[in-house]
């Protein structure tokens, strides 16, 4: 597996993106419209998409929210790719890059139906804390933070 750090305008990000809102409906029904506007990227360099003999397998990205904080974004792993290690390794990615950048914490929301995402996140050190912003509120949101 290769990971590479690239553009939110990378067409395999945007493929991979794709499926992502795919699976995100088939899961969230009745509430998913609400989330789709606070899941718009654009104007973002901080983009890992990885590849198995070249062909994108997953992704995810950050962006800043203030001097010292980014939010983890759009994560996805293609269903066929899963249980290999793949977004613990995006994950990694991003936090090295963030820290890299000079950020020293990440937040993130991920849906209560996501158990897998869950899992990985608790494994990867992130806690569990009340929904923060946008995500106040929404009950089907869970939102964790982790200091870099």
């Amino acid at each position: 597996m290769k990971l590479k750090r690239t553009y939110n305008n990378n067409p395999d990000f945007q493929n991979l993106i794709t499926l992502l809102d795919g699976e995100l409906h088939g899961h969230y029904i009745e509430v998913q419209s609400e989330y789709d506007r606070y899941n718009q990227i654009s104007n973002l360099n901080t983009v890992v998409i990885a590849y198995r003999d070249q062909t994108p397998v997953g992704c995810g990205c950050f962006k800043e929210i203030n001097d010292t904080t980014v939010e983890i974004k759009r994560m996805f792993v293609k269903p066929n790719e899963r249980g290999q290690g793949i977004a613990s390794a995006i994950l990694n990615e991003l936090e090295l890059w963030a820290k890299e950048v000079g950020f020293s914490h990440v937040i993130l929301e991920t849906g209560n139906k996501q158990l897998a995402a869950i899992a990985l996140y608790q494994k990867s050190g992130y806690v569990i804390t009340p929904n923060y912003g946008q995500y106040s509120g929404m009950e089907s949101s869970i939102c964790m933070k982790k200091e870099l």
